[in-house]
């Protein structure tokens, strides 16, 4: 009999291609959403790549109350938790997405312990492993941890490493059966399902739509949703992996590396994309009317590298190349109407 496996967040980004990806490989798949109403254009996207079907059913539940968890979660062998509240734009106060990521994360981590499920693995981010808001640039693995009290941080950056945390030492207390293993994922593209995406493709949206003052000195390490997800099951399955931390990392671009790709691989499609690049104050001056914007300028000109050696020694996991991911993104995002 096939494994069961709950994913929580699967009409989210990485949360629906991880319900693909479990599907392709023969699991009975739940998914949670806030909401039922979600249910039915999450479950046609799935369906139209060939997959759910009668091994897919869906739960209501919230990462902000107890209800729900406890019948989603029971009988299940496995849950890869992937829900958590994601802010594009710096929040007036940071609790409003530390509190529900912590308590979420509890909360879903306590019941799986008390459902005697196997394994958890819980989608962190990179985010959670920063070498110090001061530190020079260089490269993190998963012995950096960022430091969660640090309010110089982004309320994001903090929310992903205090809930990381929270859920090491409730596993720790627990001391029970379950595991856990963490995934770290750098800036998340690939395609999209819906013109419903996550905060991360805007990236490529804003690019290909022209709604960049030119090309800002901003870069990323970039990973492919489906390699995350394929992360996520390699983490879930193998031994070696409980216990762990994991960064999912790609190469690492500047998104003047990605604007060039745009162009040559989509020609009269990428006709929006900037071929100027913005110098860093008008970034500045765009952020004070633009919170978006004002999110990440304080990165301009930075190159916080990350590495994803230890998925691929330990797990045998390997990102696909940069250009094929950006470039599916961009597709994706023309296929949905979304640009």
């Amino acid at each position: 009999m096939a494994e069961t496996v709950l994913v929580t967040g699967g009409s989210g980004y990485i949360g629906s291609w991880c319900v693909i990806e479990l599907l392709r490989r023969g699991y009975q798949v739940r998914a949670t959403v806030r909401n039922l109403a979600s249910e039915t254009p999450v479950r046609g996207a799935i369906e139209a790549l060939g997959h759910g079907h009668g091994a897919l059913s869906f739960y209501a539940a919230n990462l902000t109350r107890d209800e729900g968890w406890d019948e989603a979660i029971a009988g299940c062998d496995f849950v890869l938790h992937v829900a958590s509240p994601l802010a594009v734009a710096e929040p007036r106060d940071p609790m409003t997405i530390i509190g529900p990521a912590r308590d979420g994360a509890l909360r879903v981590i306590g019941a799986a312990i008390k459902a005697g499920v196997k394994r958890v693995v819980m989608t962190s981010s990179v985010a959670a492993t920063g070498r110090g808001y001061d530190a020079p640039d260089g490269v993190s693995d998963e012995t950096c941890w960022t430091d969660g009290e640090d309010t110089r941080l982004g309320a994001y950056a903090r929310s992903k490493t205090i809930a990381e945390r929270a859920a090491w030492d409730l596993i720790a207390s627990a001391g029970g059966a379950t595991q856990l293993v963490t995934i770290n994922p750098t800036l998340v593209l690939g395609p999209v399902l819906s013109r419903d995406f996550s905060g991360s493709v805007q990236v490529i949206e804003r690019l290909m739509a022209g709604r960049v003052p030119g090309i800002p000195r901003l870069g990323f390490n970039v990973v492919d949703v489906r390699d995350v997800a394929d992360l996520h099951i390699r983490a879930m399955t193998a031994e070696a992996a409980a216990g762990e931390r994991f960064i999912a990392a790609g190469a690492w671009a500047w998104m003047g590396d990605m604007a060039s790709m745009l162009r040559a691989r989509l020609g009269a499609q990428a006709n929006k994309v900037p071929t100027r690049k913005a110098p860093d104050f008008v970034l500045r001056l765009v952020g004070v009317f633009d919170k978006e914007v004002a999110s990440v300028a304080g990165s301009l000109g930075r190159k916080r590298d990350h590495t994803s050696a230890k998925a691929q020694e330990a797990l045998g996991w390997r990102p696909r190349p940069i250009e094929e991911t950006v470039v599916d993104c961009a597709r994706s995002l023309l296929a949905v109407g979304a640009v």
